[in-house]
């Protein structure tokens, strides 16, 4: 195949996971110059004080990622494509959903969206990008699939991949990375609430530094990010 007029920004939300980063971006550089896809992987290195947050750093990813890449992948660290027959190519007819439910080695319900994602410049604004109020591990996604649909899009996942739960390695080591799943405050509540009014239109945030890096020969860009929150609004930003 040639490679095509399309150029994909790989978004990695990142935080103290280098071992991690350090398989991930060579690997994922080989897979995707093999398939002759363009692309430029954004490592998303969130160095703010407040709890981890992926969606407010794919929106910051999103918004800094330029003009020369016209469709994005929300790619998370610890999952690497193992089966070449999987599509990266530019999604026209709406978000491509790589780590489908029958495929991702972890997560099977049929809305279930995270891990990898692909979605035209174009459908991401369509949706104002994801809520910011997710501080700590897990929800974003499931609020981002009711944004998709919203906006009138359907999701597709890949057919005709045979190698099921096998179709991908995930890295990550529960025992060594404990991820944050604490519920502070009203977040019990909040979290399975629909975001009608925030996104891409009021993310805050700083960028620290841009660095251009060469890992195993694969280059990245690293964007150190200092997110900002309105204890007010979200008092479960801040661990407590």
């Amino acid at each position: 195949p040639s490679w095509g007029p399309h150029r994909l920004a790989l978004l990695v939300p990142f935080r103290e996971r280098f071992e991690e980063l350090l398989a991930f971006v060579p690997y994922m550089h080989r897979f995707l110059s093999k398939k002759r896809i363009r692309h430029h992987i954004f490592v998303l290195n969130q160095v703010d004080h407040f709890r981890f947050n992926r969606a407010s750093l794919i929106n910051v990813g999103f918004l800094e990622s330029g003009n020369d890449t016209d469709y994005i992948a929300m790619h998370d660290v610890d999952l690497l494509p193992l089966n070449e027959q999987l599509d990266y190519g530019f999604p026209e007819a709406g978000p491509f959903h790589v780590a489908s439910p029958e495929l991702h080695p972890l997560y099977h319900y049929k809305t279930y969206v995270g891990g990898i994602l692909l979605l035209t410049k174009q459908h991401y604004e369509m949706c104002n990008g994801m809520s910011n109020r997710f501080w700590g591990w897990g929800r974003e996604d499931d609020e981002f699939y009711r944004r998709i649909k919203g906006a009138g899009l359907q999701v597709r996942r890949p057919s005709g991949i045979t190698t099921g739960y096998e179709t991908f390695e995930h890295l990550h080591d529960p025992a060594w990375r404990k991820r944050d799943q604490k519920r502070i405050a009203a977040q019990k509540q909040e979290q399975f609430k629909v975001d009608r009014e925030g996104g891409l239109n009021n993310v805050r945030y700083r960028i620290e530094s841009r660095t251009a890096l060469s890992v195993a020969g694969a280059p990245c860009t690293v964007l150190n990010i200092l997110l900002d929150c309105d204890t007010s609004e979200t008092p479960w930003c801040v661990f407590g």
